[in-house]
């Protein structure tokens, strides 16, 4: 029997972005998203060791199965997407799990259907893709610094359930996560921008336009959840203030929807490495590099 697939009806983009909200910082955040005091370095990288070997073992089965995994990372500016993301690929191979992180639509790209250049990125059997921002860019930052009509924005709302619902048909696992960071953490992490050097090139004059208007996109994030949370393709909402914390929780999750099995492994062993036999160590001046360390 064909599954019944719920779906919300949602307000569209124009009349809540007419709407009036209070002026409290708590309405714009997501209720009941208190996590825990932040784990120490030694807590973290204990507990995310473990969780680099379920996803070893993750990897093994999706490359042996041909399951197709899709990872969507959506959130404001400093809510930590990267750092997640980071933390997920750090120890499995990338030709498994693949990071997309689009550029800014070409000329030939903005005439295309909008989910268009997205699409030849969803995983082919045996893989894992993992968006860093995602089609919901229509929803969010584009809907916000004025990159699309309201009209199209409602148009992207209406349609990506149906465009998510074929993804899923189509035998993808497909996880949406919003992170969650407040007005204060995220002032933090974007002041820390302008001190450290690592972390300049995250900082854009777009940035800095979007730090400015929290409620528009909170009004953005509402109308989002409102149209796309489905049974289906749910959102999945990770309170991010203690970045440890969050990068291991959502591994947690990934581990506990992916229905993988732990394969059986061949015991391995080196061999005996050959003998010198014949062969001489050359007498040639390689050029060493300076050894500052």
């Amino acid at each position: 029997m064909a599954q019944t697939i719920k779906t919300r009806t949602a307000p569209t983009a124009s009349a809540i972005a007419g709407a009036k909200t209070s002026a409290s910082t708590a309405d714009a955040t997501v209720p009941n998203t208190v996590s825990a005091a932040e784990l120490s370095n030694k807590e973290y990288a204990k507990a995310l060791r473990k969780l680099h070997v379920e996803l070893v073992n993750l990897q093994l089965w999706v490359a042996h199965t041909g399951a197709k995994v899709c990872i969507i990372f959506e959130g404001r500016d400093g809510a930590g997407k990267g750092g997640t993301i980071k933390a997920i690929t750090e120890r499995v191979s990338p030709r498994v799990f693949r990071v997309i992180a689009l550029p800014a639509p070409s000329e030939r790209e903005k005439s295309q259907m909008y989910v268009q250049r997205y699409l030849p990125h969803l995983p082919a059997g045996g893989e894992v893709v993992i968006f860093d921002r995602s089609w919901y860019n229509r929803a969010g930052v584009e809907r916000v610094m004025g990159f699309c009509t309201p009209e199209e924005t409602d148009s992207f709302l209406k349609a990506v359930p149906l465009v998510e619902r074929a993804i899923v048909n189509s035998g993808v696992i497909l996880l949406k996560y919003w992170l969650e960071v407040s007005p204060e953490e995220q002032t933090r992490r974007l002041k820390s921008r302008f001190e450290d050097g690592r972390k300049v090139w995250k900082l854009s004059p777009m940035d800095l336009k979007s730090y400015s208007r929290w409620y528009d996109y909170s009004r953005a994030r509402d109308a989002m959840f409102a149209a796309t949370d489905t049974d289906y393709a749910p959102w999945l909402v990770a309170p991010s203030n203690h970045k440890k914390n969050v990068r291991l929780n959502i591994i947690s999750d990934i581990l506990q929807r992916v229905p993988y099995k732990k394969l059986p492994r061949e015991k391995l062993n080196l061999p005996k490495r050959q003998k010198a036999g014949d062969y001489v160590e050359p007498n040639y001046p390689f050029r060493v590099i300076e050894q500052r360390f």
